[in-house]
């Protein structure tokens, strides 16, 4: 499906609206879903506890893809975790790496292409990953980038055994988070598997009513 047919499928699927968002003196055009609240589906729900954080922005996404907004990508292989709406996603490539976004919603994944189409006019690749189950062939990364996706205690080990398997021996990762439930637990997590270089970065945020301090662990394999 071209970007356009995308774009126009997802309008029809779903009630959006459009948000511009400020990046690193540019700014990107974002579609998403009007109310996240409108996709809660209880059948996710019981399965796996699933909930549509995908469909809204979060403001580690904003920090993280300030952050990657400055890298020179210079073709780079990128994957992202859990690429939600894809602010991230496209920035980096806008930056110019070779981007995998990936998610545990296909429909996260329609609307990181159609906000790459919208913004760039090319989409990245997409792929359906679980970290749960890890595909074999899902490859090594120079750069694995994740936004707020520490908020449940079981993620800690799951984000860790994904840096462990697909970051490639002189890549970083980075992972944007706001101060949640797991951060501590994953950043032993990553010592246990390796992964001891640890560098943070303290950003605030402060948008209407929010106040956050989003800390950026880049975080590389012992040498």
């Amino acid at each position: 499906m071209t970007g356009n047919r995308l774009v126009q499928e997802l309008e029809t699927r779903f009630v959006t609206n459009t948000v511009d968002i400020a990046v690193a003196g540019g700014s990107l055009s974002i579609m998403k879903p009007l109310n996240s609240d409108d996709l809660i589906s209880e059948a996710d729900y019981v399965r796996d506890e699933r909930l549509p954080y995908w469909a809204d922005v979060w403001p580690s996404s904003l920090i993280l893809a300030t952050r990657l907004a400055n890298d020179a990508g210079g073709g780079r292989s990128l994957l992202e975790l859990g690429c939600g709406l894809g602010i991230v996603s496209t920035t980096a490539m806008r930056a110019g790496f070779e981007v995998l976004a990936t998610d545990y919603y296909e429909d996260a994944l329609r609307f990181t292409r159609a906000n790459a189409w919208r913004n760039l006019r090319r989409e990245p690749a997409v792929r359906m990953v679980d970290w749960r189950a890890l595909p074999a062939d899902l490859g090594t990364f120079d750069r694995i980038v994740a936004a707020d996706v520490l908020y449940e205690m079981t993620y800690a080990e799951l984000v860790a055994d994904v840096l462990a398997t697909a970051l490639s021996p002189r890549g970083t990762a980075i992972i944007a988070d706001p101060g949640r439930v797991a951060v501590d637990k994953f950043v032993d997590a990553c010592a246990a598997r390796g992964l001891t270089r640890v560098a943070r970065d303290v950003y605030p945020f402060a948008e209407g009513t929010i106040r956050q301090k989003i800390t950026l662990f880049s975080i590389q394999r012992d040498r």
